[in-house]
């Protein structure tokens, strides 16, 4: 069903339900049909995987057969030495996997902890994985949405949808009908998971949750996509497959030619055993992980997480980038340049706060402004530019709300069941 074509009053009625919310037994019955409202996560592999997989490469295969032929020969420190580097170099691999792999799962926070529902006519906070469909949701500005709605009360309501659409800008919400099909950008009765509310007030009813929302489309697609070598991967596996070819070749003709020359044959053995060892470069794989190691530690300086270690070559091979210019090349930061007042425009360093005109605009500024009581993350843009403009011409922002609290928000209100539900 596309909701955003549905009449408000059409959607409560589809999902049996009322601006009182969902029962406590329907909330049963939908989790039970729907699942909880949580993304699938690819198993992350187990460090003896991983460890392993340390090992695949053909030329650590080759040293490790040398090893085991020393070893029966009875050459225990030539074993030693080629299983100490081996060995060395898997736990320098595992280690660094594993530190991306924690860098990685500190950056997921993208969904809300906790949500703020009505059911049975009460609002409740709950865990966002507790959300249902069906579930009357409450958003306010600084909230991060959990699931997939139509909207059913909107006051002011601007969303950041940047998770889906890639637009920084905030877009403004509403609960009218629209008539015509229309793509997810211009749903604008319709919320998403993973959007950030970023000014007003909501109510609305959740439609889809965890896989089934359009993020979890998303998820859905990077859960089943398979990884590729890198270049780098690539130019070694073909270096070790033409190196360990040759190695045997050569080995085989000097094992042959010293049973020509009546050596004895565990000499011969031992000679074209030395003579592997000798050719294979043993820390080839050591080196370049130190070498991308250290790339992976300096990208990480400038806020770049690497999953993997070979990836760092790839980026290097990269000449063009192509990119969307807003929120990523620059700051998505907005400035006051020139303030309208008593029927003339001034500029910033022109403004006279001490003017009463001017004192009230910016009481309005700051009193107004709901980026004070936020999280920085969560912060609007436009007001964080207004704050900014308040502290330029001298305003202590925080001892002027001291002085002046806002006792009380007038945003509208809703009727349902012969109860107001004030927003």
């Amino acid at each position: 069903m596309k909701y955003y074509n549905r009449d408000k009053q059409e959607v409560l009625n589809s999902f049996n339900i009322d601006y009182n919310g969902l029962t406590f037994k329907k909330v049963e019955e939908n989790r039970k049909k729907y699942g909880k409202n949580e993304l699938l996560e690819k198993e992350s592999k187990s460090k003896a995987r991983v460890f392993l997989e340390q090992f695949q490469d053909i030329l650590v295969i080759i040293l490790i057969i040398a090893a085991l032929i020393s070893l029966f020969t009875n050459e225990l420190e030539s074993t030693i030495v080629i299983f100490s580097v081996i060995i060395i170099n898997a736990f320098l691999g595992t280690y660094q996997h594993f530190k991306a792999e924690k860098s990685l799962k500190s950056l997921k926070q993208l969904s809300s902890p906790s949500a703020r529902v009505i059911r049975n006519g009460v609002e409740v906070l709950i865990h966002t994985n507790e959300i249902v469909v069906g579930d009357v949701v409450v958003i306010k500005s600084g909230d991060i949405i959990s699931s997939d709605g139509r909207i059913i009360y909107a006051k002011s309501l601007e969303l950041n949808e940047s998770s889906l659409t890639g637009e920084s800008q905030s877009v403004e919400k509403n609960d009218l009908v629209i008539t015509e099909e229309v793509q997810i950008a211009d749903q604008k009765n319709m919320v998403f998971s993973g959007s950030l509310v970023t000014g007003g007030k909501a109510l609305y009813i959740t439609t889809k949750t965890g896989m089934n929302t359009e993020l979890g489309k998303i998820a859905n697609l990077l859960y089943s996509s398979k990884s590729h070598k890198t270049p780098l991967q690539i130019s070694l596996d073909e270096f070790s497959k033409k190196l360990a070819i040759l190695i045997i070749i050569i080995c085989l003709v000097v094992f042959a030619l010293s049973i020509y020359r009546n050596i004895t044959l565990l000499d011969s053995l031992l000679f074209a055993v030395a003579l592997a060892v000798a050719a294979i470069p043993e820390a080839l794989s050591s080196i370049v992980t130190i070498v991308l190691a250290i790339g992976t530690q300096r990208m990480a300086a400038e806020n770049a997480i690497i999953k993997e270690l070979k990836a760092v070559e790839g980026l290097g091979c990269i000449n063009v980038i192509c990119s969307d210019k807003t929120g990523t090349l620059t700051q998505n930061k907005m400035e006051v340049f020139n303030v309208y007042s008593d029927n003339y425009i001034y500029s910033v360093e022109e403004f006279n706060p001490k003017k009463k005109v001017n004192e009230l605009l910016l009481m309005g500024c700051y009193l107004c402004n709901d980026s004070i009581l936020t999280s920085d993350q969560n912060k609007n843009a436009t007001e964080i530019a207004l704050i900014d403009f308040c502290k330029k011409k001298g305003i202590s922002i925080y001892r002027e709300n001291e002085k002046k609290p806002r006792l009380s928000e007038v945003l509208g209100s809703i009727l349902f069941s012969q109860k107001v539900l004030l927003m």
